[in-house]
This record gives C-alpha cells, structure tokens and sequence, in this order.
C-alpha cells in the first residue's frame, strides 16, 4: 500500500561514481556510497598498516581479509538461503530449503580448510565463486555484474539468472573498518530470476520468484557482528527489496537501502531491539526495527531459523539466520509511505571471531 507521509521531510543520500578500481594508486581505499558496482578490488595494491603504523606482514595481509557472498530466493512456496565465505583459515558454505506452508526448514554445510576445494571470486563485477564435495555443490558466477547461481543439493537443482531492472542500481558502498582496515559491501534485492528451478524434481513458477544478493569483502574486525534484516517480495502492488544492517558498516555510511520497482531510495541509519535467545531451544520473540527519523518502522515475528554456534577459541561463530514476517512502513525519498502487511523475509543476528 503507498500513500504519501505529510510528516516526512526527504534528505536524499548520494552517491559518488564508482571507480574503476577500490584501492587507489597510493594504496588506499575509496569511501563512499558508489552509483554501481566496483570493477576490481585491487586488494594487492592495498597499503595495510598495523596499529603502530607499521606496513603489516604478508601473513597479516593475507589472513586479515575476509569475503563472504550470499543470495536469497523467495518463490511461493520456499525461500532458499545459499552462502559461501572465505575467512582464509577455513571456507564455508551452507545451503537451507525452507518450505512455507508447512514451516520446515532443513539445511546442509561445507567446511574446507585453507583454500581447498573452494573458490571465490575477487571482483563484483566478473568472477566465480564455487564448492562442491559429496552433499552437492554451490556455484556463483558473475558477469558483467549479473549473478547466475548453480545449484545441486537438499534436493534442489537450479541454474538461475538474477535479473534487475535495466535502470536499477545496487547498494554499493565502502566504509573505513578498525583501525587500518575497510569493508567493501554490495547488495541488490528485489531482482527477477529466470532460468530453472526444481524442487524434488518438481518445477518451481519463477513469473512470482524474486532474489537478492550480497558481496563483502575486506579488512574486518576480527571480532566482527551485525544484525540484519532482509526483504525480497513480489506485493500486488510492486517489487519491493529491502536491506537494513546494524554493527558492522557505519564508519561514514551506511548500507541501508530500500527498492520499489527497481528504484533504490539509500536509507539513514537504523536500531535493531530484540532479545537474544540464550538457548538453542529458546524461542525467539518479536523484532522492532526502526529509524530516530520515522523514516522506517518495521516489526518482525520469527517462524523459523537456520543457526550454528562454532567456538575453536582463536575462531568463533554464533549465527542466527531468521525466517519470518514483517509488518509496519517504510518511508521512500519522495516522501511515499509504504505499508508492509506480513511480508516474507529475513534477519540475522552474527557474532564472528575470525
């Protein structure tokens, strides 16, 4: 439902040319929300420096970097989960089928040591990112930006395009991490799939399907959390795409941004009040998600969830991946308010030592 907020006073977020290339020709990284995707990191051309000013070690540099990439789909009938991460000491991945009507979630996961068996992609814009072993294998490949996914696992075989809108624009941004370091962040919700879909062999429509994706990268913290929230969805009044984040990419900006119809209208900042189930058994409460400004005010009702606690002491992980529905507003850049009535999506809450 749209309707215009006689209260609302837009302050329009810009953004700058993307460049060619993140790190610059003095080493160091380009800030800033980006009218696009990045060409090339140029990672090697990064001047890291310790905490003393130093020029950080070849192993600093290298296990320093993290990359991860995920891509969610939405159909009616299941949403599925796909991701893949490289925190150098080991690779990960892990795939969920989540079917709605029956509120059952199951869930498989890869873990390969030290760059074995695994790859990722070190652009934005053209890259491979794939792992494969006896549960199946994931694969993303992007082209000139356009993220194609290649799955075989949990009973799903899929070779689907995402497909934004020709005028459409990513969230592309990078922020200052830590001390020396940064994060480069990319994502893009709300996109069309063509391709193929089947689900136990069954054909999936894909005319009422819709997806979006996530490439990070950099520097990070080594110890690392967010909360996050997520939305795909074809309402009967448009195509909406939506992605709010807490904890890890404020430092300038933020990675707050909202889609109608292919339109990205970049967001200011958000809170995330929940309270954290202590046990794995514990059932997770309602979410509130909102803005000082009014601009969105979301709430959240947990149905099911994907999570995994890993404690090896020098790494860590406590993840609660999120699937429920969202109710309340947002507020666009034109002033147009946009009633969310039980809307399909995602949060997330992440620790990460890594």
């Amino acid at each position: 439902m749209l309707a215009k907020a006689a209260d609302w006073t837009p302050q329009i977020l810009t953004s700058v040319p993307a460049p060619q290339r993140l790190i610059d020709e003095v080493g160091q990284p380009v800030f800033g929300h980006f009218d696009g995707p990045v060409a090339e990191l140029g990672v090697e051309h990064f001047n890291y420096r310790n905490e003393m000013d130093k020029p950080a070690s070849r192993w600093a540099k290298h296990f320093d970097y993290k990359q991860f990439q995920f891509l969610s789909i939405v159909t009616p009938h299941y949403v599925i989960g796909v991701a893949l991460a490289d925190i150098r000491y080991v690779g990960s991945a892990f795939c969920y089928l989540y079917d709605i009507s029956s509120n059952q979630l199951i869930e498989t996961s890869w873990l390969k040591p030290l760059g074995l068996g695994y790859q990722m992609s070190d652009s934005p814009m053209q890259g491979n990112a794939n792992i494969k072993g006896t549960k199946g294998s994931v694969t993303f490949e992007i082209e000139q930006g356009l993220w194609r996914l290649r799955l075989n696992t949990l009973g799903i075989e899929a070779d689907l395009t995402l497909q934004p809108d020709v005028l459409s624009l990513p969230m592309a941004m990078c922020n200052p991490t830590g001390y020396s370091g940064w994060t480069y962040t990319q994502k893009h919700n709300g996109l069309a799939l063509k391709g193929s879909l089947l689900v136990n062999h069954e054909p999936q429509p894909l005319q009422r399907a819709c997806a979006g994706y996530d490439f990070s990268a950099g520097f990070m913290r080594r110890d690392t959390s967010w909360r996050w929230a997520s939305i795909n969805c074809i309402s009967e009044h448009a195509v909406l795409g939506l992605n709010l984040a807490a904890g890890v990419n404020e430092t300038g900006c933020n990675e707050n941004a909202f889609w109608h119809n292919g339109e990205r209208h970049l967001l200011g900042p958000v809170h995330f009040q929940f309270t954290r189930p202590r046990t794995q058994s514990q059932s997770a409460g309602k979410w509130r998600i909102f803005s000082d400004n009014g601009q969105v005010e979301l709430s959240f009702t947990p149905k099911n969830c994907r999570q995994e606690k890993l404690n090896l002491g020098f790494l860590k992980s406590n993840f609660r991946q999120y699937i429920g529905y969202f109710d309340g507003f947002i507020i666009d850049n034109f002033g147009n308010k946009h009633q969310l009535n039980q809307v399909l999506g995602l949060t997330e809450d992440h620790f990460a030592r890594w």
